[in-house]
């Protein structure tokens, strides 16, 4: 699909639709309550507070794109509460303890909400008497990373050595027995509900302000005019914007509910195969658009283990899902880094967004 063929379709859907989102208070969550509020959908958000004042999720006025639920996805009687009042026809889980170095330090917590979340997600689904569609966000993480220069396929050996890439796989796990007992194909007319789990690369973004994250700390660095400290320069990562993700997800909403004997399953979503990037290939690019900065190379003081090298296969998504990459990863820095400087410039974090989405799907 092309540009505009892409959006006029996801309108034409998701124009009132009601939409049940998790995590909606995240990075990305507030990325897709502004998406979805551009595509006309009614969306109800389920999610903790955000961590922070200058949270994305603050700063675009989240409260008033959506009736927001602050709870924890580990309340099972909470979630479906919520499920039941709100009756979505789409759900999207991305609620998620989504740090690996935090999960060195939360290991428990990390699997409570990963997998239990996860699995309470899609009970709720399974008790809703209607039509849905669940599109469950995990990670690129999910697989056993092997260190080597392939690219990992849906049906690559999932794995995890730190605690999120291991409850992400575990989730995955969780996810494909509900498919396989409760969503199958054979009865994808009989229970009208589908499901299938989103693997998405590196996300950067504007708004993003997590901890131990490199675009996020690398502007914080430059606020205060101290050099970045990078712990793996050499590591290689699938970097993509979060509306080349988010678009994604969307499209795969759009198929499962259109066509959902061809779309179960998992799908990776991440750059085109040869758009490389190492963590310091990012940061020198983002200096460069900056304009200023800084940055030193500092071994792990904890000496935590994060893989060298990750890459994703997207020629499912690209067959099945007709999706494909708009930007590169270099113009994924680019516009991640125009972003802050615009909203440090003055404009509103929430016009910097449309203006995005806008450009990402050419309605300039």
């Amino acid at each position: 699909m092309e540009k505009l063929e892409i959006i006029e379709k996801l309108r034409s859907f998701y124009k009132g639709k009601h939409v049940l989102l998790t995590g909606h208070t995240g990075f990305k969550g507030s990325w897709m309550l502004v998406l979805l509020e551009h595509l006309g959908a009614k969306v109800t958000g389920y999610a903790l507070d955000p961590l922070h004042d200058e949270d994305l999720y603050n700063a675009i006025n989240g409260n008033q794109l959506c009736d927001s639920h602050i709870a924890d996805i580990r309340d099972k009687n909470s979630l479906n509460r919520v499920v039941q009042t709100a009756q979505p026809d789409i759900i999207f889980h991305f609620a998620a303890q989504a740090l690996v170095r935090e999960s060195y330090r939360i290991p428990v917590e990390t699997f409570e909400v990963n997998v239990l979340g996860t699995v309470n997600v899609l009970e709720a689904l399974r008790d809703l008497k209607k039509p849905c569609v669940g599109v469950m966000i995990t990670t690129d993480k999910v697989y056993e990373n092997m260190e080597w220069e392939f690219h990992y396929k849906e049906n690559d050996r999932l794995g995890g050595f730190d605690p999120y890439s291991s409850s992400k796989a575990a989730a995955e796990i969780a996810i494909a027995s509900y498919q396989k007992a409760y969503f199958d194909t054979k009865s994808i007319r009989k229970n009208a509900k589908v499901v299938a789990a989103a693997r998405g690369g590196n996300v950067i973004g504007g708004g993003d302000w997590a901890d131990d994250r490199i675009i996020p700390d690398l502007v914080r660095a430059l606020q205060k005019n101290e050099p970045l400290h990078v712990r793996n320069p050499k590591a290689i990562r699938p970097w993509q914007h979060v509306l080349e993700l988010l678009a994604g997800y969307l499209i795969l909403g759009y198929e499962l509910a259109q066509n959902p004997e061809q779309t179960q399953g998992a799908f990776n979503f991440g750059p085109e195969m040869g758009d490389d990037m190492t963590v310091e290939e990012l940061v020198r690019t983002a200096i460069r658009i900056w304009g200023s900065g800084e940055f030193v190379h500092q071994s792990d003081k904890e000496d935590l283990h994060e893989a060298g090298i990750l890459r994703l296969q997207i020629d499912k998504s690209k067959r099945i899902l007709n999706w494909k990459p708009r930007w590169t990863s270099t113009r994924a820095v680019e516009q991640t880094m125009e972003w802050y400087k615009q909203v440090f410039d003055g404009k509103t974090p929430i016009k910097c967004c449309q203006e995005q989405i806008n450009e990402y799907f050419n309605l300039k």
